[in-house]
């Protein structure tokens, strides 16, 4: 199955909590939305951990209980906790969404001088082929 989350444990086939770590886990939720930073919120629950790691523990939705892994955090201290990054995040400048892109005219009509047979090698005569290209055209005749 991969690698079990933090405060689990794996026996005989099935997850079950690790309770003095699940115990840390809720202490990481608790200081994180009492505006401890993740390092120090992982610190203060006994977790030594980076605190990019830490932040995927806040987002680990194993904790939320599953088919597989059995609940230590309620969804409500979840949301909270996702909700709190996310205005961190934002307070921080660190939500990035990306640009509308506009659309792309790729042009589909060249202008092409007279092409001749010159090479043998067709990778040389393509090459020769897009020099003579004078200039793009549009689809709809537009220059």
């Amino acid at each position: 199955m991969g690698h079990t989350p933090y405060g689990y444990i794996i026996e005989n086939g099935i997850a079950v909590i690790d309770e003095e770590k699940a115990s840390n886990v809720r202490k990481l939720y608790q200081g994180y939305l009492q505006g401890l930073s993740l390092s120090a919120a992982a610190k203060e629950a006994g977790i030594e951990t980076y605190h990019g790691t830490a932040g995927k523990m806040l987002r680990n939705k194993r904790y939320l209980g599953d088919d597989y892994y059995p609940s230590i955090i309620d969804k409500e201290t979840f949301e909270k906790a996702e909700e709190e990054r996310l205005r961190r995040a934002k307070r921080l400048g660190r939500i990035f969404e990306p640009k509308e892109i506009g659309k792309i005219n790729i042009p589909t009509e060249f202008i092409v001088g007279e092409v001749t047979q010159k090479y043998i090698n067709p990778f040389k005569q393509a090459e020769y082929a897009y020099s003579l290209i004078e200039r793009e055209g549009a689809m709809n005749g537009s220059q």
